[in-house]
This record gives structure tokens, sequence and C-alpha cells, in this order.
């Protein structure tokens, strides 16, 4: 990458960052302005939203690709798989804008979205080889299903009812493995 190419990259990164940490306008447009950047230049580097937004939260996705072997390594399939999408659902609840990029995932996976989607295709494998998981089960219909706890509101309640929901979609998920998940979930009761 030319050295003018890169510097525009760092500011697109930089600008992005101040802009989605604020209320307002999160645009492709409002950032652009404010890396003094063409919208033109901005899609050549990120060419979806969804692959600006990932690469801004890429150290917290990058934990969450590289939490899968230890989670597998710690924990029965089931209750790995509970414990990443716990840890996913607080980033998107933290990070709306990240919540909103995962939604868009489910409809069009882009390849920034690849090592999240291989994390959870490693996870829902997992719990197809001990027999946990449904049959035919695969990573993005996981994320389709938990998109609608995304929107799960900021309080304490809220939080509590989404771990309830997450309980319930893994025991559709992985019914046999429903009581394990079923009785970490009572001794944690946050959504993670």
């Amino acid at each position: 990458m030319r050295s003018d190419a890169r510097s525009n990259r760092l500011r697109i990164l930089e600008a992005a960052t101040e802009v989605l940490a604020l209320p307002g306008d999160t645009s492709l447009k409002s950032i652009a302005r404010r890396a003094g950047v063409g919208q033109g230049t901005l899609y050549r580097h990120f060419p979806t939203r969804e692959s600006l937004v990932l690469e801004v939260y890429g150290e917290e996705v990058e934990g969450l690709v590289t939490a899968v072997p230890a989670l597998l390594d710690t924990l029965h399939p089931p209750l790995a798989l509970r414990a990443w999408l716990g840890h996913l659902l607080r980033l998107g609840w933290c990070t709306p804008e990240f919540a909103e990029a995962m939604r868009s995932v489910t409809d069009t996976p882009t390849q920034a979205c690849r090592p999240l989607l291989d994390a959870l295709s490693a996870l829902v494998e997992a719990n197809r080889a001990t027999g946990a998981i449904e049959p035919g089960t695969t990573a993005d219909d996981v994320l389709l299903l938990i998109g609608p706890l995304w929107r799960v509101g900021a309080n304490e309640a809220e939080r509590m009812r989404a771990a309830r929901l997450l309980d319930m979609l893994l025991r559709g998920l992985c019914p046999s493995g429903a009581a394990h998940a079923t009785a970490a979930a009572e001794g944690a009761t946050s959504a993670g």
C-alpha cells in the first residue's frame, strides 16, 4: 500500500472511531468528511459500512475470535457457545454500531465478518460433534437468531430478560446440551 493510501486508511479509521463514539450522525459521509477524504476513497478502503465498523472494533473482534479455543478447552460445547454468544451480545449492547453491523452480516456476509463467522462455526461444529446441536445448524443461523437480542434495552431488567431469552434459544439449538447450559445460566444471571 502506498504511503498516501496508508495515511488515508488511518485517517478514516481514526475518524470512524471518533464518529461512532458520539451520538448523532454516524453516516459514512460524515466519517469521510471528518477524515478529510472523499467518499470514493473511503469506499476503496472499506467497501461496506460493516467492514469499517468491524475494523474499528478490531481488538474486540480479535478477542472473540481468539477466545474460542480456550472456551472449548475448558467448557462443555453448549456452555462454550453460550459464553461466546454472551460476550458477542455484550459487545453489541455497549457499541450499537457493532450490533447493527452484525445484524447486516446475516443479510450479506462480507469478508470483514469472516473471522467472527469462522469462530462461531468452530463452536457450532464442536456442538455438532458431540451431538448437542441440531443437525444442519450453521453460524449464520445462530447470528440470525440472536439478532433481536441486540435490541434489548440497557437496564438490568432487560439484560436479565436477554439472558433468559439466550438460554431459551440455546435449549432449542442444543437440546441435548440444554441441561448443562441451563445449570450454568442459573449460576450466572447475566447474558454471558
